[in-house]
């Protein structure tokens, strides 16, 4: 394989992984915790959009719970933004023949 072959190779998937990332970027996902009593939306950014919080959790003696649940609600949604990039990563370096355990981007 000639260098120039496999330089351009390279500028193409750097390009095509800057455009995944932009997509990813606007990408919104929800978080639920308790049932759905706690709802959290963020973007991929990771940036917190809106936060919903059922009625039934707005008591004083509540406090503790509903601050475990805003935690588990936003971890819920950072996991699906993690599971929705690995996604589209292993799309755009299928057949790319990488050694194991190498990581995108560089």
């Amino acid at each position: 394989m000639n260098l120039q072959k496999v330089m351009k190779q390279a500028q193409d998937m750097q390009t095509k992984m800057a455009e995944m990332q932009a997509r990813l970027e606007l990408e919104e996902v929800d978080g639920l915790a308790g049932g759905g009593l706690v709802r959290v939306r963020i973007n991929g950014k990771n940036m917190m959009l809106k936060v919903s919080i059922d009625d039934s959790l707005m008591k004083v003696e509540e406090k503790e719970m509903l601050e475990d649940l805003l935690v588990a609600a936003y971890n819920d949604a950072r996991g699906k933004i993690d599971s929705t990039t690995t996604d589209q990563m292993s799309k755009l370096t299928s057949g790319l023949n990488l050694p194991p355990g190498f990581k995108l981007p560089f």
